[in-house]
């Protein structure tokens, strides 16, 4: 299952956007196979950066990949989050951010990772100082706010779409029954015709052993035996006569009612 079969993704979006500009955090939503699902939001100058490098953005998206539900400090050190997504106790996939600082690294560090990945020191420091500050409080804060925010409204999502196959489901039931309501009548109708064949046999057999006499004794017992036969077929066809209508009664204000 993914979150795009059943999600207005046009909202999934803007919600996810609007969280990130409150918050001066960025904000990315990834799909259970890894693959983005939706643009990246309020990316800083730094992360932009980053990700335009080859080695860079490699390890970007290394960590993108092992990242765990919460918070926790990128290889730049910079903390991050992620939120994962479940409907009914299946992850969906989850939506990675933060890019803020609680603490500058040193110095020192920030440069080998420059000359590690082939960026100019002098940038790549002049970048991260740009980079917002954020107290734990505040991001723990936040991430607990999106965590709430985006599973309700899947799950919400979710629930109106299954509710809808459900639906769609009863209305294409109400139609079959109505279809078999209809041949069952149908059938009944036959039942009737070979009723009315099994006395008017019935009858000739009477007739036959009453020509017959004596020697129509064997008339007379086919006769008694078709003519019950054809008095418990109607008391049968009536039953489910009665069943059928009934059927068709709550079928017909089963369609009435629909909206």
């Amino acid at each position: 299952m993914k979150i795009q079969d059943f999600v207005d993704m046009q909202e999934f979006r803007r919600m996810i956007s609007t969280w990130a500009v409150a918050t001066g955090m960025a904000a990315v939503a990834i799909g259970a196979d890894g693959k983005y699902i939706s643009e990246q939001y309020n990316f800083t100058d730094f992360c932009k950066a980053m990700r335009a490098n080859p080695k860079g953005c490699a390890r970007c998206e290394k960590g993108d990949k092992c990242a765990h539900d919460g918070a926790y400090t990128c290889h730049a050190g910079l903390s991050d989050f992620a939120v994962e997504m479940t409907v009914n106790g299946e992850k969906l996939g989850c939506i990675l951010g933060g890019q803020v600082m609680r603490d500058m690294p040193p110095e020192e560090l920030s440069r080998k990772t420059a000359r590690e990945i082939g960026m100019n020191e002098e940038e790549y420091i002049a970048l991260l100082k740009k980079v917002n500050s954020r107290s734990s409080e505040v991001v723990d804060a936040s991430v607990k706010l999106l965590r709430n925010l985006m599973n309700y409204f899947i799950q919400s999502e979710y629930t109106k779409n299954q509710t809808k196959h459900i639906y769609t489901n009863l209305v294409d039931g109400v139609n079959e029954t109505n279809e078999l309501v209809d041949t069952i009548k149908k059938e009944t109708s036959t039942l009737r015709s070979i009723q009315s064949r099994q006395k008017i046999l019935a009858l000739n057999a009477s007739i036959e052993a009453a020509r017959a006499g004596d020697k129509g004794a064997g008339f007379a017992v086919v006769a008694s035996e078709v003519g019950k036969l054809s008095e418990r077929s109607s008391v049968v066809n009536k039953n489910i006569e009665e069943v059928v209508n009934r059927i068709s009664e709550v079928v017909t204000a089963m369609q009435q009612k629909k909206v």
